[in-house]
């Protein structure tokens, strides 16, 4: 795969392809992720097909500013803000009260998962569209996850319509996020 092309103009076929209701394959902070505007229901459906995942299985949206998440979340726990925004690895927030985002990504609680994230690509990406987008492993469900751009099962390249060309060279062994909640205590938990 041709590598040659700039960081700009790799976001821009990114934003084009967002905008248009696409989906992408690209870097983020953890592992590689299959990703869309998190607004938009017929691209979040495609993620589905694609990952052949169930729709009651919920999906992590990124952004790349904490106070972005008071657009999707009505009364977002401070206690997970602090959470996010004072931890030593990348770590997704399930918080309750989900708005504004695709119906089919909101769980069936009304909660959704969210991840804030500083990653050069997917910061800039998030930045230039204006909205969270989706962030779930490159992998077909109940597949491993892969750490790195050359574990991406080939099969997902025609599946997306956009492949991002950014830190596909990166061999670092990437792992997923943490994941925490507020439990029925109403203590932070680590779910995973």
């Amino acid at each position: 795969m041709n590598n040659t092309i700039s960081f700009e103009e790799d976001i821009k076929n990114a934003i084009n392809t967002l905008t248009k209701g696409g989906v992408l394959l690209y870097p983020t902070d953890t592992i590689w992720g299959v990703g869309c505007d998190a607004t938009l229901y017929s691209a979040v459906q495609k993620i589905f097909e694609i990952k052949k995942r169930s729709p009651f299985k919920s999906m992590i949206i990124l952004v790349n500013d904490l106070q972005m998440i008071y657009d999707y979340v009505s009364e977002p726990d401070h206690r997970l803000l602090q959470a996010m925004k004072n931890a030593a690895t990348p770590t997704t927030a399930i918080f309750s009260n989900a708005k504004n985002l695709a119906k089919n990504l909101i769980n069936s609680n009304g909660s959704v998962a969210i991840r804030f994230t500083e990653e050069k690509f997917c910061s800039e990406l998030i930045s230039k569209l204006k909205k969270p987008i989706v962030s779930t492993s490159a992998n077909i469900s109940d597949q491993p996850s892969p750490h790195n751009f050359s574990e991406i099962d080939p099969a997902l390249f025609s599946d997306v319509d956009y492949v991002v060309h950014y830190r596909r060279d990166d061999s670092d062994k990437k792992n997923p996020s943490q994941i925490i909640r507020i439990n029925d205590k109403g203590e932070i938990e680590r779910v995973r």
